[in-house]
């Protein structure tokens, strides 16, 4: 009988840092799950662009997001919000950056 597989985020697999965040996952049966805490002032363009090295992020991002506020533009300029409670696609080409003063904290699989 097979059986399932458990892990915490409170005790990640890799723990990847970047001026004002973090990125904390763990592995389960060959998928990757990922903690991304972004601290006020986090700017995608500002913080990983220099890393990247591409115009805008070229990430495909499927996220739910538990708490703070997140800024996504995409390159055509439309911008959308994501909240605490939210779920969505995030496609590559987009620029992204915490609202307010408190971190932005989301879940995200990579496809």
């Amino acid at each position: 009988m097979a059986t399932g597989e458990k892990k915490s985020l409170n005790q990640p697999d890799e723990t990847k840092k970047f001026e004002k965040g973090k990125a904390e996952s763990v592995t389960i049966g060959g998928f990757k799950i990922l903690r991304v805490t972004a601290e006020p002032g986090w700017q995608w363009s500002k913080h990983l662009k220099p890393v990247a090295g591409t115009k805008s992020c070229q990430g495909d991002h499927l996220l739910y997001m538990i708490s703070g506020r997140l800024g996504i533009r995409m390159d055509d300029g439309k911008e959308q919000e994501f909240g605490p409670g939210d779920a969505g696609r995030v496609p590559p080409g987009h620029d992204g950056w915490t609202i307010g003063d408190k971190p932005a904290v989301w879940i995200e699989m990579p496809h």
